[in-house]
């Protein structure tokens, strides 16, 4: 793992395992789309309606996910200024971003029939806004500033303060009286979903997560292809100049 941390080294692994992994996720989610959307039951009350679930649970379960690895990577950042971890946090946050930019919208496509309106200031529904504005402001953070350390530490800190919205979000089924179903999958006495619906939704979890490290992968090779042109030509200006 340490050995990772060497930009060398580590395009070297992912140009051998980054099209494996692609192709794992366009498997994972072949069998889970099929098996969400045609196998599995509907529900007695939403109907067809409920399979939206399986595009919309595992995009929030993502949007949490992609923000906590951004904030370890923060973490990592400022304690030992690698320049991998400030890659990776930079290119997983266009990814979180779309992810939660997901949820919103096939939450207020679910939300539309079950409650009657396309958008409620629910305590889950607009925690997860915060989120979505949040990852725009990480993002327009890292892009208005220069690629110093400093603009790159100051970034960091954003990103690990903007992790406390992250338990808002998931307990916030649990702190208020909310529009929003509380939690049944994550729970402490099991999940309260019946399997026929749990397994495809858990395939299209791993389908989602594989297609985030295949994408982190790519993003992150860009980023350090981008750096190293932007290496040469400060190089060539330093000659000039010189």
């Amino acid at each position: 793992m340490i050995s990772l941390i060497n930009p060398t080294n580590f395009n070297k692994l992912s140009e051998k395992i980054i099209q494996f992994i692609g192709l794992f996720s366009l498997a994972l989610f072949i069998v889970g789309i099929y098996w969400g959307l045609v196998i599995a039951p509907i529900d007695y009350q939403q109907g067809e309606m409920v399979k939206i679930m399986y595009i919309h649970v595992p995009s929030a379960w993502m949007a949490l996910l992609i923000y906590s690895f951004i904030t370890l990577m923060s973490i990592i950042t400022i304690i030992f200024r690698n320049p991998i971890t400030v890659i990776a946090a930079k290119s997983a946050a266009p990814i979180g971003l779309i992810f939660t930019l997901s949820v919103l919208l096939t939450g207020a496509i679910w939300g539309r029939p079950m409650w009657g309106v396309w958008w409620v200031w629910d305590a889950r529904l607009t925690s997860v806004m915060f989120l979505f504005f949040i990852y725009i402001g990480y993002i327009l953070l890292l892009r208005s500033q220069n690629t110093s350390m400093k603009s790159e530490k100051i970034a960091a800190i954003y990103a690990i303060i903007g992790f406390i919205n992250i338990p808002i979000i998931k307990f916030s089924v649990d702190w208020w009286n909310t529009l929003h179903q509380p939690a049944s999958i994550l729970k402490i006495d099991g999940p309260s979903i019946h399997s026929s619906m749990l397994y495809p939704l858990i395939i299209m979890f791993f389908a989602f997560s594989i297609l985030f490290l295949y994408l982190l992968l790519l993003s992150m090779r860009i980023e350090l292809i981008k750096n190293k042109i932007r290496a040469i030509n400060q190089r060539r200006i330093n000659d000039i100049n010189n």
